[in-house]
């Protein structure tokens, strides 16, 4: 579903009511010329009335989910903006990285739904670090995927990381009849290059080639002398 303005949100707005009333009168098995949707539900003959919660409980019996449709015709996309910084913990005999803290700020235009928004920055987060510190394709000499499953894919999990610190900025994007801007995929981008800023920080080492596990880590650290 899209957001509609002006006469479309209108319109909108009255089909919803249209197929809603066509619902109720399945339900009572009544004339849907009979019946109104006002106040905020439907009523009928004979004092028969269902509130627009009552009404979405019955709607799933009376035949398809009643859906909305609309369009909108945005002025242009709104840029989305992120700041990313973290800490982390190299451990120089194995080349191990642990991400011991992390903070995304971003500015998300209007958080409709904030809790939402911040979960949508923190699941954006942790697939770039995935991307950033374990997942890679493996392929033998026949081409064959070597770790083609979960238990061999490294992904991270909620035992490798913190939680995710999401500091949500709003400035409503003026292109769009509500203000939002992407969330979601903001997020996936800044923490190779926040990780790799943080580990050349710790230990002096600066990686150019993803993922930044311990076997690419691991020769860098010798060759800086910093482990035998």
């Amino acid at each position: 579903m899209t957001f509609a303005t002006g006469w479309a949100a209108y319109e909108a707005a009255r089909d919803m009511q249209r197929q809603l009333v066509a619902r109720a009168a399945q339900v009572w098995e009544v004339d849907p010329a009979k019946v109104k949707y006002e106040e905020g539900g439907v009523t009928g003959p004979g004092g028969k009335r269902l509130s627009f919660v009552e009404l979405a409980a019955e709607v799933q019996k009376a035949g398809e989910p009643v859906i909305g449709r609309g369009a909108v015709d945005p002025e242009g996309c709104g840029g989305a903006f992120a700041t990313h910084v973290v800490d982390v913990d190299v451990d120089v005999e194995t080349g191990k990285v642990q991400v011991v803290r992390y903070t995304a700020t971003q500015d998300v235009g209007t958080a409709i739904h904030p809790s939402y928004v911040e979960g949508q920055i923190q699941g954006g987060v942790v697939q770039g670090i995935g991307w950033a510190m374990n997942e890679e394709y493996f392929y033998d000499d026949k081409g064959v995927m070597r770790n083609s499953t979960f238990l061999d894919y490294r992904m991270p999990t909620a035992y490798d990381l913190p939680m995710i610190d999401a500091v949500i900025v709003e400035v409503p994007n003026p292109g769009h009849p509500y203000g939002v801007r992407g969330v979601g995929e903001v997020p996936i981008v800044p923490p190779p290059a926040a990780l790799a800023n943080a580990i050349y920080d710790a230990v002096g080492v600066r990686l150019r080639e993803l993922p930044m596990s311990p076997p690419r880590l691991l020769p860098e650290l010798i060759k800086a002398g910093l482990t035998k």
